[in-house]
């Protein structure tokens, strides 16, 4: 019988024991380091998500830049200087227009409460849902006689804090914004390395399926930014249009604050409170032709662009379904807020993905 190798010693109950809680202490030190990195971030986290989605949608002019020859550093800092005028000039030069437009608005609104018949119009008061709110605020708005002041005094204290909230809510999303360029500026500058980090981290837990996963989720993002973005461009156009036609004073306010308000999402039933206001303003000139012109325009041409324009933009610059998008578009804004626009889509990208990449691998080859 040759001499063979004994089989080496059978790992004890203890060894094992020991080997599990090596590894658990590792687990457990690799949580709290993660836990650690999220608390230090934290404060952060809606800057750097908002500021790597300004990155991802305003990426391919940046690599046009560089592509020119232009160093990243230098076509970084032209991006961030391009995007600071394109907000910064506007609101500059429309603040002091802006207290105008406001008093103009305030006088048109006296007016038209000043002279209200005595009875509201049958077509109002007979609207579903709301239609006997208006009969029975009716009596008491012949009553202020266009005393804004006397209409709002039980509300005050409401207003008031309502508008201490805006306040203050305004000045941590300036604060967000300037924080998040500062994030854009650093992708810009180092964003090729971490794209490639990116990529290889999916790769190496996912495979090809995880790369494209990552590629699909960036395509969603890119188009959502091109959709909210170019949507709010398109309707403040159309609106300078309309209103430049219709002869209503205040063209660039109020096509700078139409495409404010398409941006923000939040904001967006404001778009027809704009040209609704400027047809009651004609209205009031005893302009009533021009006046149904612009209600006409506004609810065509202004609010109706937004179901076609915002679609197809987005879609343009992503691989899924069109209706996977607008849920993950509507869904992320209810779940997430505002950030939700890019994540809803973002994270939906990822799964249908996924799935599709699982469905190819499940198919058997045909014969």
């Amino acid at each position: 019988m040759s001499n063979a190798e004994s089989p080496g010693p059978t790992p004890t109950r203890h060894t094992q024991t020991a080997l599990l809680a090596e590894r658990a202490a590792v687990l457990l030190l690799l949580a709290l380091l993660l836990y650690g990195v999220i608390r230090v971030l934290e404060p952060f986290g809606l800057a750097i998500a908002f500021g790597a989605f300004i990155a991802i949608g305003t990426w391919p002019l940046r690599d046009a830049m560089v592509n020119r020859g232009i160093p990243r550093g230098i076509a970084a800092t032209l991006m961030l200087l391009l995007l600071v005028l394109a907000l910064a000039i506007p609101a500059l030069a429309l603040t002091p227009e802006l207290g105008g437009q406001i008093a103009q608005a305030a006088r048109v609104g006296r007016e038209l409460l000043a002279n209200l018949p005595e009875a509201p119009p049958e077509w109002l008061s007979g609207l579903p849902f709301v239609g006997g709110a208006v009969s029975n605020w009716w009596p008491q708005l012949l009553q202020v006689q266009g005393d804004f002041s006397e209409l709002l005094a039980p509300y005050a204290g409401r207003i008031t804090t309502l508008l201490v909230d805006i306040g203050q809510a305004a000045a941590a999303s300036v604060v967000q914004i300037l924080l998040a360029l500062i994030v854009a500026t650093a992708f810009w500058v180092n964003g090729d390395k971490l794209a490639h980090e990116v990529h290889d981290i999916a790769g190496r837990l996912a495979g090809k399926t995880g790369r494209n996963a990552v590629s699909s989720a960036e395509g969603a993002v890119r188009g959502v930014a091109w959709g909210i973005v170019g949507t709010g461009i398109i309707q403040a156009a159309l609106m300078g249009i309309g209103l430049a036609i219709a002869g209503v004073p205040g063209v660039a306010v109020l096509s700078f604050l139409t495409m404010i308000f398409s941006i923000s999402q939040v904001l967006g039933p404001l778009v027809v409170v704009s040209w609704l206001g400027a047809a009651a303003w004609l209205y009031s000139e005893a302009e009533i032709g021009w006046a149904i012109f612009m209600g006409l325009w506004g609810l065509i041409m202004v609010s109706g662009s937004d179901n076609i324009a915002r679609p197809l933009l987005i879609k343009r610059s992503s691989e899924m379904p069109l209706s996977l998008i607008i849920l993950g578009v509507f869904g992320g804004l209810i779940a997430f807020g505002f950030l939700g626009l890019f994540i809803g889509p973002a994270l939906l990208a990822v799964a249908h993905g996924l799935l599709k990449a699982w469905r190819a691998e499940e198919e058997p080859p045909n014969p």
